[in-house]
This record gives C-alpha cells, structure tokens and sequence, in this order.
C-alpha cells in the first residue's frame, strides 16, 4: 500500500510514512493510492478482530497481521462496553450508535486508542522518537492524552482553545501527570490552533529538528480506524443504512465514504453531515464556496470549527483525483479567505452520497429536552444536533443510525440548562475531579508555541 497526497507534490509513501508524519511536505492530506477491497464484517466477528483485518488491509506488508490483532485487542481491551461501538434503539427506524465506551467518553477514543499502540510499534522499530503535536476542539486532545500517556517513544503537545471547551474535557487532557504530555492553552478559537499546527508542519527545518508528527483527524490512520464502525453497523443491521454524523472537521463522515468505497457498506448508505451554527461544511456542500469566518461558540464546542480539514481528500476525488485543482482552490483560499469550488467537483459531490446541514443553537437545546422526554436517555449537545437533524428529515425506507458521539457527561452545564438535570460521570472517571490540572496558557502564535515544544524536545533527547 501506498499513500500519496492530494496536492500532487510529495512522494509517495508506505503506511508507516503516512502515519507518522500526518500532514504531507506539500500541505496535502494523505490517502491511499487506490482503496483495498475488503471482505464485510460478519454478525458475530468481534470487533477487534473486524478493526485488524482492515487496518491491515490499510497497512499493507508494513505490520503483519498477527502483530495488528494483538493491538487492535490491547486497544480495546480498556472500553467499558465489549462490542466498543454499540447500537441502541432510540425509536422506530432510528438507532444511536454508541462512541462513548472508551476511556475519555469519546469517539475519538476508538481511533486514538489504535494509533497509539501503532506508533509505539512503528517507533520501537525505528529507534525514533516524536513530538507528537495534536490541536483540538475538545475530545481529541483529551483522547490523545489518554492514548499517549507515558509513551516510552513520543512527547505529546496539546493546543486546545482556551475556555471553548467544557470543564470536563479540559480535565481529561490536563490531569494525565505524565511528563511526556504538555497541554497548551492558547488564547484563541479552534481554528487558531489547527492554522498553528500546519504552520509549525510548513516549517520544514523545525519539523525535521523536533520529529513532528501529528493525530488529528488529518492522520489517515485516524479515518481508517474510524471506519470500522461503519462496517460493524452494517453487519448488525443490515440492508441500506442512512448515517447522520456531527461533524466539525469532517474525519467522522469522511470515514464512512471510505468504508463504502472498500466494499464494507453492502446495502448502500447516505452520510448526513449535522454542523452546528458554524455551517462552513454545510456552505461547501451545498452554496460549493470555502470562505473564512471565525468560529462562533455554540453549545457544542467540539464542532466549533470554520475550516473543515478533511473536506480536502472528499475534493480530491470529487475533483477526480486531480491534485492541482485541489491545490488550486486551497491556494486561492490561503491568499484571500475564499475559494469555489470547480463546477465539476461540484457535480460529482452531489453524487458521492454525503450532505449537510446546518442546525442552531436553539434547536440544539430543545433536542436535547426532547429526547430526553421521549426516551429517558441524556445526550450530549453534539449527539443532540445529529438527532435533531434525523428528526426534520424522517425516513421509512432505510434504517437512520446517529453517531454518539461523546457521553452527556462530558457537558453537564450544557445538560443541566437544557434538560434540568445532572449528568453524572461514570465512577471510573472520579478521580478527574481531585488530580491537579497542568498546563500552560500561551497566546495564538506559532512563535511561542514553536518555542514551547523545542524546549520540551531538546529536554527529552
């Protein structure tokens, strides 16, 4: 296997290459040269076992596939429920699919879980180590923390915006007490932190110096793992399914057009794409123009994004794999803050079975009192606007799934003002509540976060 870019001006790379270093040299997003077919989850294949046969179907002759089964089993060995990823019925035709298992009560759980038992393979062969550098909207950082705490062969930096993400998710980042895990609170938005990563990636000398590397939905091994989800619905549901994702930067649907390009979705699917009131996604799929905003904050901070990264590689084969018209609109919009997108690409976005839409503020709060009522059951405000989106566009001919994608706990200001009660952690997760927190607060500058990680990595050689 493969990996090349989808701006068409770095070489290509293996497996291991394209994980380690996450973004690029030319800026693009790595992708597989062409996707491997792979046989579809079975009902009763447990799931590691459906995670190893695909990621080694991604990885190709760079891990055998014994050595994959043994991470993919560590991995998930530390999830409170066994099937990691299941579905529960929340009405006739419509089902939740549940992400919130893992140790940081997230999705990004299930992928980061996998990676960092990748990484410390691949870097233990090597000899190498990484500054791993991850920015975050809420739930990847404190997944990442959780995955990488105390890795023998990698330094973790964390950037997440600075009070625009709940108290929770800050406390699942901040509270590891592991020497290689820095959290940077940067006074910023979202978009802050992910222009701060590819700036930092931009600087060839100091990511060569460091040993950058990144875990951000942009990490192909992140989409692949996220896939196996997809595979594992279809298998327990069966016949067409309708996915409805809560997307911020677009890795979650992204997954689920590869897992159909792999031959994994059998009965045909639709991907809707839930954003909250930072619509760039939903603009993109249906106005096909990228321009530049600053994020709002909404009730769902994990979503709070302008700059879909992931949209990118969607492009890239809408565009019919042509990476100087990708490279094209991505240069217009660094020089002036707005691209359109080539009406080809825009025919055949119509086609690939991806849309989105945008839900508000107002209506996020009231799903979540209303499914509350209706089922007993509390969610969390990104889960809330795939829900309220399923219910404006009810469907009878295929079985509607909605991605959870976080535990209701994660936001319980959130929860109490919308539903009038306390969601509770599970007892696992108490002690987040009495460990003292670390980090540090830096302004949004490359500078002073380029200074922070070169002290923390020459510390470590």
């Amino acid at each position: 296997m493969k990996y090349i870019s989808t701006r068409g001006q770095a070489g290509p790379v293996d497996f291991t290459g394209a994980c380690l270093a996450g973004l690029a040299p030319d800026g693009g997003l790595y992708v597989p040269e062409s996707f491997p077919q792979i046989a579809p989850a079975k009902t009763d294949e447990p799931y590691a076992h459906v995670a190893a046969r695909i990621l080694s179907a991604f990885a190709g002759d760079a891990i055998p596939e014994a050595d994959m089964l043994a991470m993919c089993e560590r991995a998930y060995a530390s999830f409170a429920h066994h099937s990691v990823a299941p579905l529960t019925q929340a009405g006739p035709g419509l089902w939740l699919m549940e992400l919130h298992h893992g140790p940081t009560l997230a999705f990004k759980d299930v992928a980061m879980q996998i990676i960092a038992q990748l990484y410390d393979y691949m870097l233990a062969k090597s000899g190498k180590r990484l500054s791993i550098v991850c920015a975050t909207s809420g739930d990847t950082g404190g997944a990442a923390a959780a995955a990488f705490a105390g890795s023998k062969h990698a330094d973790l930096f964390i950037l997440h915006p600075h009070e625009r993400i709940s108290p929770v998710q800050r406390l699942f980042m901040t509270t590891t007490g592991a020497s290689n895990v820095t959290n940077l609170a940067l006074d910023g938005d979202f978009d802050d932190c992910q222009a701060i990563v590819k700036s930092l990636f931009a600087d060839k000398m100091f990511a060569e110096d460091v040993g950058l590397s990144g875990v951000n939905s942009i990490n192909w091994a992140r989409i692949a793992a996220q896939a196996v989800y997809y595979a594992t619905a279809q298998a327990a549901l069966g016949g067409r399914i309708r996915f409805v994702v809560p997307s911020g930067n677009m890795g979650d649907a992204l997954a689920g057009y590869v897992a159909a390009r792999c031959g994994l979705l059998t009965g045909g699917f639709e991907i809707a794409c839930a954003v909250n009131e930072n619509d760039a996604l939903a603009r993109l799929f249906n106005d096909g123009v990228m321009s530049r905003a600053p994020a709002v904050a909404t009730p769902s901070p994990a979503m709070d994004i302008s700059v879909p990264s992931n949209f990118e590689r969607l492009l890239y084969e809408a565009t019919g794999r042509d990476a100087d018209a990708v490279r094209q609109v991505y240069d217009a919009y660094k020089q002036s803050g707005e691209a359109t997108l080539p009406d080809s690409a825009r025919t055949r976005l119509g086609c690939v079975g991806i849309t989105a839409s945008a839900v508000s503020n107002v209506d996020t709060m009231a799903e979540m009192k209303r499914f509350e009522s209706e089922t007993g059951w509390l969610i969390c405000p990104h889960t809330a606007v795939g829900t309220y989106q399923a219910r404006q566009t009810p469907r009878s001919d295929v079985s509607t799934v909605v991605l959870a994608t976080a535990a209701a706990a994660k936001f319980p200001e959130t929860v109490l003002e919308a539903t009038g009660l306390e969601a509770q952690l599970p007892h696992k997760c108490g002690p987040l509540l009495t460990r003292g927190e670390v980090f540090d607060r830096l302004p949004a500058d490359v500078t002073a976060v380029r200074k922070a990680i070169e002290a923390k990595a020459r510390a470590s050689v």
